[in-house]
């Protein structure tokens, strides 16, 4: 099964790119993705999804294809962008999954907008960044490809077939560096737990224990702010595990759909 790649015109203006497969009878699920990523990231994970899921693959504002506004880049900004994602699909609820710092939309979504998330996980997604250096913080256009390919290449826990590092690398030089700054700097801002106690959606957290970036403490402080969440963990697997082990991933989502945990429905 191919996605078919679309745009969609948000009530704030917005034009966004999108990705979309399966069933439309299926279960809705959203893939949000990290900073300077696309939904073409989510491609070897598409392809192991079933039919019965009915897949959706935002790239969010500034990234991929989408409309690049010159504000507008905070965790909020994004959760209302999703918001009317949903909206203009007539999609009433859904699950949805983030993927690294694409997380801190998902969960915040799942905690403000809770009559609206099935369902949340959350893949290589940290807690808080906080404590971490902004590598994002100078970056000025034209971006460096030197400082993508180095970047990329240090968040992947095993070495990467030539052709995907490539199209991911490029996927990145599509942000400009206004992107890339003040999404970075709002989620080195984002504050942990903050409203994480909110969440009521059943929540399935999947770290990879070859996660060069995240820790396991940090996983653990994540599970528990997030009451009831499920955390598992995979040996030998990186921080970008839905790209590297996709069908180990596809097999997660379908398994908590199936068990009844993750369920969601469309107007």
């Amino acid at each position: 099964m191919k996605p078919i790649a679309k745009q969609v015109e948000l009530a704030n203006g917005l034009h966004l790119s999108y990705a979309e497969q399966g069933a439309n009878s299926g279960t809705p699920i959203i893939l949000l993705h990290g900073i300077a990523d696309s939904w073409r990231i989510f491609e070897p994970l598409l392809a192991e999804l079933p039919e019965s899921v009915h897949a959706y693959a935002l790239s969010q504002r500034g990234h991929g294809d989408s409309d690049r506004p010159a504000t507008g880049y905070r965790t909020r900004d994004f959760v209302e962008d999703l918001r009317l994602f949903m909206d203009a699909l007539r999609i009433q609820k859904a699950i949805i999954v983030g993927a690294s710092s694409g997380g801190f939309a998902a969960r915040s979504f799942a905690a403000t907008h809770p009559e609206r998330t099935a369902g949340l996980i959350l893949l290589g997604s940290p807690a808080s960044l906080a404590a971490r250096p902004n590598l994002f913080a100078e970056l000025k256009d034209p971006i460096d490809p030197g400082f993508v390919k180095s970047f990329s290449e240090r968040v992947l826990s095993r070495a990467a077939p030539a052709e995907g590092l490539a199209s991911m690398i490029a996927e990145n030089l599509k942000a400009p560096a206004h992107v890339w700054v003040e999404t970075g700097n709002g989620l080195f801002e984002e504050p942990f737990p903050g409203e994480l106690a909110k969440i009521q959606a059943p929540t399935l957290i999947v770290w990879g224990e070859e996660d060069p970036i995240i820790t396991k403490a940090d996983q653990l402080a994540l599970a528990e702010a997030i009451k009831g969440s499920k955390l598992i963990a995979y040996p030998g697997s990186g921080h970008m595990l839905y790209w590297e082990e996709p069908a180990l991933i596809a097999r997660d989502i379908v398994a908590c759909i199936n068990d009844g945990q993750l369920t969601s429905d469309k107007n």
